[in-house]
């Protein structure tokens, strides 16, 4: 059995679908080197049957909107003192701005760099997204790698 010992500060993202934990501390973009994670992937759980979790001290400012996407049936706890103060249950966000990326090359945000990413959503069950200015749908339910924009990538 390993044993993870529990964080002082920072957040605890629990019941990720098992298998998108590193998805999720790769969109979030934590620096590894400053803070301390720890990644469990494929952990029993009761509930899910299969379970990942991400616990990373001393960050407590992430998006919960990507998250939403990525995992809306994950959980965000966020640790004071050893203590849960503050538990999150993520839903599927109707707007996300800088979040996915319109795939469509003609979209005025192919063009305009500037232009923010800006979807809302369409069908909450597939997680659909329709851009604002092209119409283009994206749906974010499964293999949507190329569609997240990570924040090394676009950082305004």
């Amino acid at each position: 059995m390993v044993v993870i010992d529990s964080i002082k500060n920072g957040i605890v993202i629990d019941h990720i679908t098992a298998g998108l934990g590193m998805k999720i501390l790769e969109y979030l973009d934590i620096d590894t080197s400053k803070d301390t994670v720890a990644v469990i992937m494929n952990a029993v759980s009761n509930k899910y049957g299969r379970k990942d979790v991400v616990k990373i001290e001393n960050v407590q400012d992430i998006d919960l909107a990507a998250l939403g996407i990525i995992d809306p049936k994950a959980t965000v706890n966020y640790i004071e003192d050893h203590i849960i103060t503050k538990k999150i249950h993520l839903t599927v966000p109707e707007k996300v701005v800088n979040i996915i990326k319109c795939n469509n090359p003609r979209c005025v945000t192919s063009v305009e760099q500037s232009a923010p990413q800006i979807f809302h959503l369409i069908d909450r069950e597939n997680r659909e997204y329709r851009c604002e200015y092209c119409d283009e749908i994206i749906c974010m339910k499964g293999g949507y790698s190329n569609e997240i924009i990570h924040k090394q990538w676009y950082d305004r």
